[in-house]
Order: C-alpha cells, then structure tokens, then sequence
C-alpha cells in the first residue's frame, strides 16, 4: 500500500477540471475507498491563468507538460488535451517514464489505441480510457469485465450529445437543422466548428473502441462508414413521427457470420425502442450479448463532471491495481481478427422522401425503378410539399444497400422527378 499516489493532469479544460474538482472536493471518501490519499502535484496547461470551476495551488500549475512526464514521483498521468497531437507524444514518453495513464481521447484511441494499448501491457503499466466514450456512463470496464462472459452480438448507441440535442429540438418543436444549430452553439452544446459532431466522426471514434472490445478485433476507424445529420429536415421529423418512429444518430455495430459491420448514420427508430426516448445530451448504448440478452446503458454522454467522474473511476481503479500489484490485470483485449464488412453490403428498411412532377405515370415510373434493382416497397404515400409538388415519402422492405442506392441513382436521372430530398435507414 502507498500513503499517497500522486497524479499529474495534462489539459486544465472542461473534462480536466471536472476530474480535479472531483478529487478535491471528494478527498476524504475516495481515500477510505482505495486506502492512499490521491494527491494532485501537477497541472499543466497552456492557458493557467483562466478562472476554473476549482480552485488549486497556484504553485501546481505550469505550462510545460514536460514537468508532469518527467517528474519522477508521478505515478499516475492524467491526459484530457484532446486530439492526436501532441497527446499521444505526451503518453508515449508518459508510459516509456513508467507512469500510468487515464484518457478522456476518444480520437486518439480510435487511432492509434493499437500501439497504445499493447505498449502499456508490454511495460506492466494501466492504460484506462472510460471517459472516451458516453461521457460518465460506465460501459468500457462493464464491456471489458461484466460481461465479458458473453459473445456481443450487436451494440447500438447514441454516444454524442451535440447531434441528440439537435435531432431531439427538431422532433419536438418543428425546427430546421440551421437554426438548432445556432441555439446549440449559443448554449455551448455545439463548438464554433461542429463539423465533427454533426457529419458523425465523433460517433464514428467511439463506436470503433466500442467495436473493438465488443467483438475482440482492432477497427481500423478509417472503414467506419459514418454520416452526418445536416440533411435531415423538419419534414423527415414529421414523417417520422407519423410513421411511429423518431430520428437520431446512431452508431451501430454488428456481429454477422464472424465478420463485423460498423457504422454511423441517421435512423428512423421505432418509439418502442428504449433509445427512442433518449433526449437532448444524454447518450445510451443498447448491446446485445448471447448470454446476458439485452442491456441499455444511460447517462449523462458529456459535461465537465460527468466525464470527470468516468477519469477519477480510472484513477481509482489504478491506484487500487498499484496497491494490490495488479497492474494491467485488463489491457487490450483485441485477439481476434475480423473482417469489417463495406457499407454496401447492409441490410435494412429505408424511408425515402422526394419531389416529383404531378402528372400520370410517376409513381410507376419511380416503383419500376426499385423493382429493377431488387428493392421491395412496404408502402408509400403522397402529400403536397411546401412548394406545391407532389412529395412521395417510400418505404421500404430489408434492402441491400447497394441495390438502394442503385435505384435512386436511376430515381435521380427520371424527368418526373425533381429532386430527392432525403434517404434515412430505418433500424427496427
């Protein structure tokens, strides 16, 4: 047992802060728990001159973060700066010092957590990384030890909040996508630049790390097929509901014959599903394992405390392994290699929207099109859009990917139609 670990934080930000106010304001419970005072004896960041929701000693504070890596009494590193560079430099030297590290870097992992993660094990040091994905939902160390008994045969989750507030504002209130955004923004649930967010490579991140551990194999995140929110329309909203469904941004993996299918996309989800009623900020993560069945884990997915919660969970569960000499009891537990399947070969329902000429013959024309390319319709149904044409909604029965967008290529091309306004994949 150690009297007293120490912890040096790297990045001072939101997620940085939250971890250190949790620290300092629950000293005294964290210490009964794992039987060493946590000590923080350096903070480095570029900015420490900026007011933060905890007050520390000045004295802690520096702009190097070479002083964290390099100071020998260190035990654990505390990385929440974000991104690949400079934050994977800082752990590498991090872990080459013999130090431990926690991380919230959900890009970072998606990246190059496969060298990361097998670096920390060859050295007999703790990798940990909860906050990486669903904020402070626990579902990395559950997936990695409660129910590691069980072959995952599914995941699917909403894991970023930016996108969830969006969609859930334009359900609810009929609004466009441009101007949900704005509010987003104004509130600080969207960044200045929410390209990430909003075109899905934030999901795309942290549905490959969950893929990873899900089915035992690296996912290269670069064949992680993932799209955006900015076409869905108040339309879609409306249909949607009408069609007892409601739209959100879905990261989706899946076990098919020993291959894998990753991806991230906008869905129609029946109301009946329990993410159906995930709203707003908050994440959840649907998984479904041979054993277990069906488990939903729900939560807060971002915000300077609840992400700082997940990081003192891994600082704890480190300090506990140093304690006991059980460091790296967990590590990377990808053996396996899988295939990952191309988007093209998924199968699912498909809600269509588009405009088209008012005038016979059209709605043969366009079914005629599906039929060719082997795509069955479930029904459809026709209304008069805002510009006055007609607006023909199609849904569709289990399609291949490719088939459908064969057919709408085809679709586009015929002189009754105007314009195809969207395409969402229905995931029942």
């Amino acid at each position: 047992m150690k009297n007293v670990i120490n912890i040096g934080v790297m990045g001072f930000g939101v997620v940085g802060s939250g971890a250190v106010k949790i620290l300092v304001e629950n000293q005294a419970s964290i210490r009964q728990k794992v039987g060493s005072e946590l000590r923080i004896k350096k903070i480095a960041d570029l900015d420490i001159t900026t007011p933060r929701q905890v007050t520390v000693d000045s004295s802690i504070l520096t702009t190097d973060a070479n002083e964290v890596i390099d100071d020998p009494e260190i035990d654990i590193v505390v990385e929440t700066i974000g991104g690949v560079k400079p934050a994977g430099d800082f752990i590498r030297r991090a872990l080459d010092h013999g130090k431990h590290v926690v991380t919230a870097n959900k890009e970072l992992i998606a990246k190059e957590g496969a060298t990361l993660l097998p670096r920390a094990a060859e050295l007999g040091l703790d990798f940990m990384f909860e906050a990486s994905v669903g904020g402070g939902i626990p579902i990395i160390r559950p997936m990695k030890t409660c129910l590691a008994g069980n072959e995952i045969l599914e995941l699917k989750g909403i894991v970023n909040g930016t996108t969830n507030y969006i969609l859930t504002r334009m359900s609810a209130e009929g609004l466009d996508f441009a101007d949900v955004l704005k509010d987003a923004q104004a509130k600080g649930y969207a960044e200045a630049d929410p390209t990430a967010d909003v075109e899905g490579f934030d999901a795309a991140y942290k549905v490959s790390i969950l893929a990873s551990i899900a089915f035992t194999s690296r996912m290269d995140v670069t064949k992680v097929y993932h799209e955006g929110i900015t076409g869905i329309a108040a339309e879609d909203m409306k249909y949607a509901d009408e069609l007892g469904y409601v739209i959100k941004l879905l990261a989706i993996a899946k076990l098919i014959d020993g291959a894998v299918q990753v991806r991230v996309h906008p869905a129609f989800v029946p109301t009946s599903h329990p993410l159906a009623n995930v709203n707003g900020v908050f994440n959840g993560i649907y998984v479904r394992g041979n054993a277990v069945g069906e488990v939903m884990f729900y939560g807060p997915g971002a915000g300077s405390l609840a992400a700082g919660s997940a990081v003192v969970g891994d600082i704890i569960d480190i300090t506990r392994n140093i304690n006991h000499g059980a460091t790296s009891r967990i590590g990377c537990t990808c053996f396996d290699t899988r295939q990952v399947l191309d988007i093209d070969s998924v199968v699912c329902k498909n809600y269509i929207r588009l405009i088209s000429d008012d005038k016979p013959g059209v709605l043969a024309a366009i079914a005629t099109e599906f039929a060719r390319h082997d795509v069955s319709i479930r029904s459809m149904r026709q209304n008069t859009g805002t510009d006055g044409m007609p607006e023909i909604v199609w849904l569709t029965h289990d399609a291949v990917e490719k088939n459908v967008r064969d057919a709408l290529g085809a679709i586009a091309k015929l002189p009754v139609v105007k314009q195809i306004c969207s395409r969402i994949r229905v995931e029942e």
